[in-house]
């Protein structure tokens, strides 16, 4: 037994682990945290950038909304799912449009286009509460505008589908529909916290990750997954622009779940990513 345990330690010697993994990976690269945004700032309110920032969130969202809620108009213009994209092909729709509006926005407003991830991002003190505010009306505005641009093309069959308006369908009940917006929200934003962290990218740099593709997947999967519970909200912008251009009773009645599940869910990554998360060390003390 002597013996197995020196040529256990030989080899441990003699075969050292080449790349270092997790936080070990990056001990000698340096990393300074960011001050967090103050509450309010308003200088802000005086400067193009903000207004910029808020007119490309207007933009990303109406166009969101709109290749978003036609795809699902023409899944149910079709006769039956195989003669469509289906279900599968609307979840791409939602992913496909988040990745693509998150890679050609990141630069500009940061790429939220859902208030629950402005309100996620705001706790952790990434941006101030009058961007944080001004952000989330220009969503609502975008998406109430694409969902009106999509009513427009066929007014009969757009209130015949429910206007793409999110409700907690048949067989669930209302804490289904409330847990399925937060366990959604909650993925991502998560994911989004962890593939924008800068601390990360400078722990890990090891990894690459090019942001709107994990974002844009987390997306697509949390489609896959929540669609047939209530449509898959996990943005309240969405959720409000369709139930006020469809405007029906029904739409309102749960209207509710859409904001206050997908809030919470934020709140919590937000919580999860900051305490849990970024608690880990990253750089190793030296004698």
């Amino acid at each position: 037994m002597e013996g197995k345990e020196e040529d256990v330690k030989l080899g441990a010697n003699k075969y050292s682990e080449r790349q270092p993994l997790g936080t070990a990976a990056q001990t000698d690269k340096d990393y300074k945290e960011p001050p967090p945004a103050p509450l309010f700032e308003p200088g802000e309110l005086c400067s193009w950038s903000f207004y910029r920032a808020g007119i490309a969130e207007f933009v990303a969202t109406f166009l969101f909304l709109y290749i978003t809620i036609l795809t699902v108009m023409g899944v149910k213009r079709s006769p039956n799912m195989c003669a469509s994209v289906g279900i599968q092909g609307i979840a791409w729709a939602f992913g496909g449009m988040i990745f693509a509006l998150v890679y050609c926005t990141a630069g500009i407003s940061g790429g939220h286009i859902n208030p629950a991830v402005t309100f996620g991002l705001f706790l952790a003190r990434k941006l101030s509460l009058t961007r944080a505010l001004f952000y989330i009306v220009m969503q609502c505005l975008g998406a109430i505008c694409g969902a009106g641009v999509v009513k427009g093309f066929e007014k009969n069959l757009y209130e015949a589908n429910n206007g793409g308006a999110n409700v907690v369908n048949h067989g669930y009940t209302k804490g289904d529909g409330l847990g399925a917006e937060i366990v959604g929200t909650f993925v991502l934003v998560y994911t989004v916290f962890s593939a924008t962290d800068a601390k990360r990218n400078a722990r890990d740099s090891h990894v690459p990750i090019l942001a709107p593709l994990p974002i844009g997947f987390a997306v697509f999967l949390v489609h896959l997954a929540t669609i047939p519970i209530t449509g898959t909200g996990i943005n309240p912008a969405r959720s409000l622009g369709a139930a006020i251009i469809y405007n029906k009773d029904h739409a309102w009645d749960d209207q509710w779940i859409f904001w206050v599940g997908p809030f919470i869910g934020a709140a919590l990554a937000a919580l999860y990513h900051q305490i849990v998360i970024r608690a880990i060390p990253f750089k190793s003390s030296r004698a």
